[in-house]
């Protein structure tokens, strides 16, 4: 591709879709709100602290644990930790520095009435207002579109414009560096966007290689130790009982499951995410990693492969918006690790679409129900799904155009995948919540 013709880079993806995360990124971007908003009051003791998100934040910040809090969860806990804790610096790894201490004063803060949490309801899109008052002061911030994207802070009520945290450049029609970018992504073929993995040079492949270190970390720690519902660790134990056969789908299962397992668990290691979401990052780089064992490949072409799923991730992800009530692990990331393991395999770009097309297919209709310890149940589905949809693409297996939402571009039917996410799943996402939010206020 000649970058002479382009406005971006498939450096401006990696940088803008893929970065280290610590926990689930919807209480970690809380945290980062009230981190940030608190940096705000010099020093000053923290009194109270009140938060606004959106139906999508709130539905996948309820149930998963936060790192470093031994086994607890909540948005209300997620925001007292950044607002007490947090370094705003961190960006998503803004809770790294929390201890024990720390985790103490911020439930003390929640049982004395200090932290409220606002549902806005009709809110779209990504969205996170968050308000912290100290002795005479009130700091704010907002986060918007993307979980580290603060575009907003005001000190008792005077906006601050020049300040290291607010995005430093916007294009001249006011959108962000990730909002052109997605534009760009958007308007590429699929033989286009595979053109972009020419283009990644050495220190891109260190930039990979490092993703895929950190996303190992977790999976040999789920592996070992069995977190969460442990689905990795019992599919390895099933290996050994000889109850299951070890194959790459089996291993991209294993691998990706014990990951999620650890993460989902509140292991404080961090997670290379993408696309926004650090079980993407594990959907998207993990099932790869473990198909390499089983054929004959280099390390650099095992990177590429990776590469090529960050991007095609990316590229749905601009479709269907960084949340909706579609599970993106499965549609978005799955779709990016089908396409790194044709790629991986030998296949060209007829035997990448294949593979897009056929998990599209097969997946296209699983749900986001919030982020908890059952995600490892739909990673260890999607990476097993990603390998069977590239294996019969190489195959000459393809789903027809006539078939439901596949169309007869993959480009069209990724499309498609962000119209069903973000217009026809709506009323879903909301009754999804609803049930949710009956049932945490039931005993159960």
């Amino acid at each position: 591709m000649d970058k002479n013709q382009t406005q971006f880079t498939v450096k401006d993806v990696l940088r803008t879709e893929v970065a280290p995360a610590l926990g689930c990124t919807e209480p970690v971007a809380i945290a980062l709100a009230t981190s940030a908003a608190a940096s705000l009051l010099d020093g000053a003791a923290v009194e109270s602290i009140e938060i606004w998100v959106d139906p999508n934040i709130y539905k996948n910040g309820i149930a998963v644990v936060i790192p470093g809090t031994r086994g607890h969860n909540g948005l209300d806990l997620a925001a007292a930790l950044g607002a007490l804790g947090g370094v705003p610096e961190r960006r998503l790894q803004v809770l790294e520095s929390i201890d024990d201490a720390v985790v103490r004063q911020a439930k003390a803060l929640i049982k004395s009435g200090g932290v409220r949490v606002n549902l806005l309801q009709d809110q779209q899109g990504l969205y996170i207002r968050a308000a912290v008052n100290g002795p005479g002061k009130r700091a704010e911030s907002v986060i918007r579109d993307m979980h580290d994207n603060l575009v907003s802070l005001k000190l008792n009520g005077q906006t601050i414009s020049d300040h290291p945290l607010l995005p430093r450049e916007t294009g001249p029609d006011g959108k962000t560096e990730l909002q052109q970018v997605e534009t760009w992504l958007k308007s590429l073929s699929l033989a286009e966007l595979l053109e972009l993995v020419d283009d990644l040079d050495s220190e891109d492949l260190d930039f990979l290689e490092k993703g895929v270190q950190y996303n190992l970390r977790l999976a040999e720690y789920g592996l070992k130790h069995g977190s969460g519902l442990g689905i990795g660790k019992t599919l390895d134990r099933l290996v050994r009982q000889r109850m299951m056969k070890l194959d790459m789908g089996l291993s991209a299962r294993m691998l990706t499951a014990a990951a999620s397992d650890a993460r989902m668990d509140g292991v404080k290691l961090p997670a290379m995410s993408s696309g926004g979401s650090g079980n993407h990052g594990l959907t998207a780089t993990l099932p790869i990693w473990a198909v390499k064992d089983y054929v004959e490949c280099d390390k650099k072409t095992a990177l590429e492969a990776i590469g090529l799923s960050h991007i095609i991730t990316a590229y749905i992800k601009a479709h269907t918006g960084r949340l909706s009530a579609v599970c993106g692990c499965s549609i978005a990331a799955g779709a990016g690790a089908a396409a790194g393991i044709s790629y991986l395999l030998g296949g060209d770009v007829h035997h990448i679409a294949g593979a897009i097309t056929n998990i599209t297919e097969d997946l296209a209709g699983v749900i986001c129900d919030g982020a908890k310890a059952g995600c490892s149940l739909k990673l260890a589905t999607a990476a097993g799904t990603s390998v069977q949809a590239a294996l019969f693409a190489l195959q000459g297996v393809q789903v027809k155009a006539t078939d439901g939402i596949i169309s007869t571009s993959p480009e069209k039917t990724m499309e498609n995948i962000g119209i069903l996410s973000s217009q026809g799943m709506i009323e879903t996402d909301r009754t999804i919540l609803k049930i949710m939010l009956a049932k945490q206020f039931a005993d159960i």
